[in-house]
């Protein structure tokens, strides 16, 4: 397994999902030379998530929408790499980002001077802007370095979810983690399985799971879909959703499963796994409605409310962010995909939740930009049009105020310290907490393995305070031996 490639890159690519290797491929179509650093085994990230080659599929397309994009990128990226302008590592963790010697020198932010411009997107006659990645490899958690002139983020998402009591029961497993299931494993999380949350998602896994042979008597959504109204012409702009949407919706009566708005699942009870689950109405600010209630029977639950952008390299690097109609927190990126920070990009979910086919247009613009070449206008309508559909989507589906409701004192909600909500709610209210960094001393919520991404969203909000992504010298654990053989002056 390559660690260190001996040249430094024109471009370093960070993730390999569907903005990553749109990326990469596009960039080295254009001339640069690429690496390619991805967590993964193989290309795809979480979307284009594939059976292993020892499962045998004989049709891992028919898991997904959109396979030909897929396919079509894997190939180039393939055939780059035989010809040496990508180079592709996997199973590479990159846990910071580091400026070297000229880093920012030249592929900051355009400006109304900015004329003669070379490949990188940096001045012609300046100098070379210089990245050093860091990496662990493998299982063996080998040390890899990455040099490079530009670095692009398409570090993806992971799943937003809000505490119920019984959601640490095993059986009840995140929806986004039902489909990898599925979709890695060709296995299913149970025979009787509820979806539930909020959020496009939740319609596409409830419509794989009962293709593959699962009951799901119910999808129980959050939201209202009546929140799309007011988005008409953001609708009839993008008639390949409403098609899809129509897709899954087709599929879940074909299944004879039951699509069930404004409601939520509270509570989920059993002893050595979950056996049932309790639903409820939900007024306008998610509150369940007293008298609604009611149980479902279940041998598993795929719950989950969106996904939250994966920020940890770029707020280590100072990016700026903004606040996503979904009350997420994203990167501040301009037309071109720069980040505020001169030599850094980004594309997909970093920049707001928005699917595979924006985050593949964003991730071909940056390498436009990249590379100094104008970026076509039919790719900029394109982006332009599904960041529409994304906002629209965020907006319809953000979640109450009121969810917290559902949490009893002694529901946890910090899975990893098993730190229940009445101490929470302690900290905030008898002892001053007024955010959740205050919140995780006097708690340790927050504390644990996942270091907040499962809790951050319950915490902030039972601490009175909208989620802020934390600022981190490592965005993954790394072993101290590798830290200890970095050299002194290493960036």
């Amino acid at each position: 397994m390559p660690t260190s490639p001996s040249e430094p890159a024109d471009l370093a690519v960070v993730g390999a999902g569907p903005a990553g290797l749109a990326a990469a491929v596009t960039a080295a179509e254009l001339g640069l030379r690429v690496t390619v650093l991805d967590a993964g085994e193989r290309p795809g990230g979480q979307f284009y998530r594939h059976p292993a080659p020892a499962l045998g599929a004989a049709r891992p397309e028919a898991l997904h929408h959109a396979w030909p994009d897929f396919a079509t990128r894997e190939a180039a990226l393939r055939a780059h790499e035989s010809a040496g302008r990508i180079t592709y590592l996997r199973a590479h963790h990159v846990w910071t980002v580091v400026p070297g010697a000229g880093a920012g020198a030249g592929a900051g932010r355009r400006t109304d001077t900015d004329t003669d411009t070379g490949p990188r997107g940096q001045a012609a006659a300046g100098p070379a802007a210089e990245w050093t990645l860091h990496a662990v490899a493998g299982p063996e958690e080998q040390a890899a370095t990455v040099h490079a002139a530009a670095v692009l983020l398409a570090t993806g998402a992971y799943e937003r979810q809000l505490p119920f009591p019984g959601w640490t029961l095993p059986g009840v497993i995140g929806a986004g983690g039902a489909q990898a299931m599925l979709k890695a494993g060709l296995v299913l999380p149970g025979k009787r399985v509820v979806v539930a949350g909020s959020g496009p998602l939740l319609l596409a896994v409830a419509g794989s799971l009962a293709a593959a042979g699962a009951t799901v008597p119910a999808v129980v959504e959050a939201a209202a879909y009546t929140a799309y109204a007011t988005r008409i012409p953001v609708l009839l702009r993008n008639p390949g959703k409403l098609a899809e949407a129509a897709t899954y919706g087709a599929a879940l009566a074909r299944h004879h499963v039951r699509l069930l708005s404004r409601h939520a699942v509270t509570e989920a009870h059993g002893t050595d796994r979950v056996e049932a689950v309790t639903l409820a109405r939900l007024d306008r600010d998610w509150r369940p409605l007293p008298g609604t209630a009611r149980r479902i029977p279940c041998d598993a639950l795929a719950v989950g409310h969106g996904l939250v952008p994966q920020l940890e390299l770029a707020t280590g690097l100072g990016c700026a962010t903004r606040r996503s109609p979904d009350g997420t927190v994203a990167l501040d990126l301009d037309a071109e995909q720069r980040t505020s920070v001169p030599g850094v990009w980004s594309a997909g979910e970093t920049g707001g939740i928005g699917g595979a086919g924006l985050a593949l247009a964003e991730g071909e613009i940056a390498a436009h930009a990249i590379a100094g070449r104008p970026v076509p206008a039919a790719l900029t309508r394109a982006r332009d049009r599904l960041r529409a559909f994304a906002d629209a989507m965020a907006a319809a589906h953000r979640p109450g105020s009121g969810w917290t409701g559902w949490l009893r004192d002694d529901a946890v909600v910090c899975r990893c310290e098993e730190v229940p909500a009445g101490r929470i709610r302690e900290a905030a209210g008898e002892l001053g907490a007024r955010d959740a960094r205050t919140v995780k001393l006097l708690t340790r919520a927050g504390m644990g393995w996942c270091q907040g991404r499962m809790c951050g969203p319950a915490v902030a909000a039972l601490a009175g305070e909208d989620p802020a992504p934390d600022r981190r010298p490592l965005s993954c654990p790394v072993p101290l031996r590798r830290l200890a053989e970095l050299p002194p002056d290493a960036p």
